[in-house]
């Protein structure tokens, strides 16, 4: 993986016409998470997919550099809150199907180090059909890894989860996405509270920094600071709505 960079998006986006979010600019640190939260339709998923160079269905005016000035969608890895694991395919050749797509030989051994390290080796031919929503999303997180890009951007990945299976994943990306630029779009405040070393607020009116609990991530779900700045997440909430 190439040195994760900083990024930056900064503009406006509007859909025929009408407004979708204020001007703002959100910054992501470099080798960083930051989270993304704000209700639904404020643009926050937009935001992400912009990043990505995906179609979002609106306008946007603006500009998305990356500090080293090196061009960004190439280097972006995305997960989305579906799985979007291929149903007739095994656990192995899901994980490795960015390369399929591109024609690439895939690095198999990569790929088995993987499926190892999030605990999958023993369903390497199972079908998604055959595996729990928790064993889904590491395999979804596992084919994101597989393409080692140091910008990764998550869009409610663990949202369907239960909440045991929450807290899993969330610890298990955290120790995975280490020293990626990583930006996660979530509704959770305790999961941005757990996660953030950068916590953003998105309103119609633009963004509201939340300062982070000081400990590194994964924080404890019981930590009186992660409470706080918890509890202060939901007060931004309610007051924008």
């Amino acid at each position: 993986m190439t040195q994760a960079p900083d990024l930056t998006i900064s503009g406006s986006a509007t859909i025929d016409g009408a407004p979708l979010f204020a001007p703002l600019t959100l910054t992501l640190g470099a080798g960083q998470w930051t989270c993304l939260l704000g209700g639904s339709g404020v643009g926050k998923t937009t935001v992400l997919r912009l990043i990505a160079g995906l179609e979002t269905g609106a306008a946007f005016n603006g500009q998305i550099t990356a500090g080293d000035a090196q061009p960004v969608t190439s280097r972006v890895a995305y997960m989305a809150q579906d799985d979007l694991l291929l149903p007739w395919a095994t656990v192995a050749q899901n994980v490795s199907l960015g390369a399929r797509l591109r024609g690439e030989k895939p690095d198999l051994a990569r790929r088995d180090r993987l499926i190892e390290r999030m605990r999958l080796q023993d369903h390497l031919n199972k079908k998604p059909g055959e595996l729990s929503g928790g064993q889904r999303q590491r395999v979804a997180l596992a084919r994101t890894l597989m393409e080692d890009r140091p910008i990764v951007l998550l869009d409610e990945p663990f949202s369907a989860l239960d909440a045991r299976t929450r807290a899993d994943m969330q610890d298990l990306a955290a120790e995975a996405l280490a020293g990626r630029t990583v930006l996660l779009v979530t509704h959770d405040p305790a999961e941005a509270a757990r996660l953030g070393q950068s916590i953003v607020v998105m309103t119609a009116q633009g963004l509201t920094p939340c300062e982070p609990p000081s400990a590194p991530a994964p924080r404890h779900v019981d930590d009186l600071e992660t409470l706080e700045t918890q509890g202060a997440l939901l007060r931004l909430l309610r007051e924008a709505a």
